[in-house]
């Protein structure tokens, strides 16, 4: 009677230390699960902002302004635009 009773508390003390180890790595899984969906969301608001800022630059009136004024460039003439068909 004696080893049934210690192999019963051995096996309850097993199950015990299990239990708490179990929950130990679920907490710490789910605190590292919280930690990267705050970066997931951080990430998301600098893609929106760079979404922005690539409008911002890729604009027709922005780079027209800077071909005009850095490049020094200008629209051709109507006699230097020649038309090219393509055969079929």
């Amino acid at each position: 009677m004696l080893r049934v009773n210690l192999l019963l508390i051995a096996i309850v003390l097993a199950s015990a230390l299990g239990t708490v180890a179990s929950q130990h790595t679920a907490r710490k899984l789910f605190t590292e699960m919280e930690r990267e969906q705050e970066r997931m969301r951080q990430l998301e608001v600098e893609w929106g902002q760079l979404q922005l800022e690539q409008s911002t630059w890729a604009s027709h009136a922005r780079i027209e302004k800077v071909a005009r004024e850095r490049l020094h460039m200008k629209p051709p003439a109507p006699g230097q635009i020649l038309a090219v068909e393509r055969p079929q």
